[in-house]
């Protein structure tokens, strides 16, 4: 309501909600001037606001859960709507994804900040408000929790994602009370079913989205560059943007504002070739230089426009040319739209849910599987970091970029912990227990001894250090020297289990115990034992071998055929 408030005012001069298109005003050349003024304002909103309300969004909330506990200010949830609402409203060529996503994290950080909870607790709230607010304006409830997934939180486990789902579904609830259960595209007609050949080249254009995204992407960080070789205040930046949004928009109108009407007629074929083509390139130019100035905006509305208007006329040209393949050039569209964006921000699998929930075509689904994957595949190859965690790696961080699970929770501490015992007496005098150790008859390197009673039970662990002479009395026993009930950790418990209290407590080795009888020590686990682990996954995922090799196999079956 407030970008639509802002475009009416700033296109047609009237004081109204209704939703306005500013691809229908009649200014003329005045159009230019019109996101001069909107960039201005985004400029002295990040300059004596917040900062943070430069750029995408995303990128934002991502370092702020990474690397600042999940904390976002206050000033981010209220200058980050206003500021995306006036570069929108006066013709920024942006979608409203990016604002809502950081500011509905901003919301949900805000919440976990009043909050006595733990930062990963607040990383959920943050999710939670970010996928929320992606659902209330697309309508994409599964595809907000992927998102959230891919991009946000960097894991899988149940006390993340029901917390992020149901935020999902309160938020889809609101909009069904608000705008109905109408999808955010309406297919006119049904698209076809794809044959094999047409899959065949529906996975051959995943490579061409592919390299269309990282050159999107490497284009977009040239530009930025550019800006920060200019003598000016970054805050004067979104004006200049501004200057090339005005510019571009008075010889097309279309690439003005969200464009989500732009979004339906791609993918109900209405542009022609030619149509197509030129509202994907100056799409392309107006986003670019709008967004490379630091102006408050998001990507997922513009790259779809982009990628769904290069798709339907790649796929417009291959159904003429090879009509009987059964390319559907709507489709096409379609899954351009989501290859685009999965090979610019990686996030493959919100992509593909995210096109099927706004279009509702079934028949879609394994097209845009195998494009994007085709997509992601090759920008994977050519691309490192993704728009998204691009600047964050040019500040010198480095952002997970796949998900894998914790090699420690899989292997339980009886596997790894030493069986060489070398336990000390409680009774035995302090100076005897050292001479025994320093003699070398143990045939321990350990640093650390746990201490037994007669009968076997465990007391304590003292190290080589407290052994060592000083202010000890000559008649000082072993078991004085113990100075804490001793930390253990059980034999069926996960290496993780372990190693979080050895961090905790800052210790260098456990007694391991068993559940029947925790007294009775049956190993120690120390920190080489830890190290060990490691060195186990990389062999696991570095070694090659063969298993059963083929020449062996063969040479057996000649041997005996020859002996028959």
């Amino acid at each position: 309501m407030l970008i639509d408030f802002v475009t009416n005012l700033s296109f047609f001069g009237r004081a109204s909600f209704h939703p306005a298109s500013p691809a229908d005003h009649h200014l003329g050349l005045l159009v230019i001037i019109v996101p001069v003024i909107g960039g201005f304002i985004v400029g002295l909103m990040a300059r004596y606001g917040s900062s943070a309300i430069r750029g995408h969004g995303i990128p934002e909330a991502m370092e702020q859960v990474l690397f600042n506990e999940s904390r976002i200010s206050p000033r981010v949830a209220i200058f980050k709507p206003l500021s995306a609402a006036v570069s929108i409203g006066t013709g920024g060529p942006f979608g409203a994804e990016g604002p809502i996503i950081a500011t509905g994290g901003a919301l949900g950080s805000i919440v976990g900040q009043f909050m006595k909870i733990t930062a990963a607790e607040r990383k959920t709230l943050l999710a939670a408000g970010a996928a929320a607010g992606m659902t209330a304006v697309f309508g994409t409830p599964v595809a907000a929790v992927l998102l959230a997934i891919e991009l946000l939180l960097f894991e899988y486990r149940a006390s993340s994602i029901i917390p992020v789902s149901l935020a999902t579904v309160a938020a889809m609830a609101v909009r069904i009370f608000f705008g109905g259960t109408a999808a955010f595209t309406t297919i006119v007609v049904p698209m076809t079913q794809p044959t094999e050949a047409a899959l065949a080249l529906y996975v051959g254009m995943g490579v061409i989205f592919g390299i269309i995204s990282v050159l999107l992407v490497r284009l977009l960080y040239l530009i930025e560059d550019g800006f920060e070789k200019i003598h000016l205040h970054w805050m004067w930046w979104p004006m200049i943007g501004g200057l090339g949004v005005g510019i571009v928009g008075f010889f097309d109108p279309r690439t003005l504002g969200i464009g989500y009407e732009n979004i339906n007629h791609i993918v109900n074929g209405d542009f022609g070739l030619y149509a197509l083509l030129t509202l994907g390139v100056l799409k392309l130019i107006s986003w670019e230089v709008s967004i490379g100035s630091g102006t408050s905006g998001g990507t997922l509305a513009p790259l779809f426009t982009i990628g769904g208007a290069l798709g339907g006329a790649l796929g417009g040209v291959a159904a003429h040319l090879w009509p009987q393949a059964g390319i559907d050039p709507r489709l096409a569209a379609l899954i351009g739209m989501a290859a685009v964006f999965t090979g610019a921000s990686h996030a493959f699998l919100a992509s593909v849910v995210f096109a099927f929930e706004i279009s509702r075509q079934p028949l879609g689904l394994l097209p845009l599987l195998g494009c994007c994957s085709a997509a992601y595949l090759i920008s994977s190859i050519c691309m490192k970091t993704t728009i998204m965690t691009e600047k964050i790696y040019r500040r010198g961080r480095k952002v997970p970029n796949e998900y894998v699970p914790d090699y420690l929770s899989h292997v339980p501490v009886k596997e790894i912990c030493s069986r060489h015992l070398v336990a000390l007496q409680a009774d035995d005098s302090a100076q005897k227990a050292r001479e025994w150790v320093v003699s070398g008859i143990s045939g321990s390197t350990h640093q650390g001894f746990p201490v037994l009673e007669k009968d076997g039970s465990l007391i304590g662990v003292i190290t080589l250090k407290d052994l060592m002479p000083g202010q000890l009395p000559p008649q000082t026993t072993v078991r004085e020297l113990v100075k804490r009930t001793p930390l253990v950790i059980y034999d069926d418990s996960s290496v993780r289990e372990a190693v979080d209290i050895m961090a905790q407590e800052q210790i260098g080795r456990l007694p391991v115990v068993s559940r029947k009888d925790p007294r009775k020590i049956l190993a120690m686990l120390t920190r080489s034992d830890v190290l060990s682990v490691g060195r186990r996954r990389l062999e696991e995922t570095g070694r090659r071998k063969t298993i059963y090799s083929v020449k062996p196999l063969l040479l057996k079956v000649l041997y005996q055929r020859k002996a028959g």
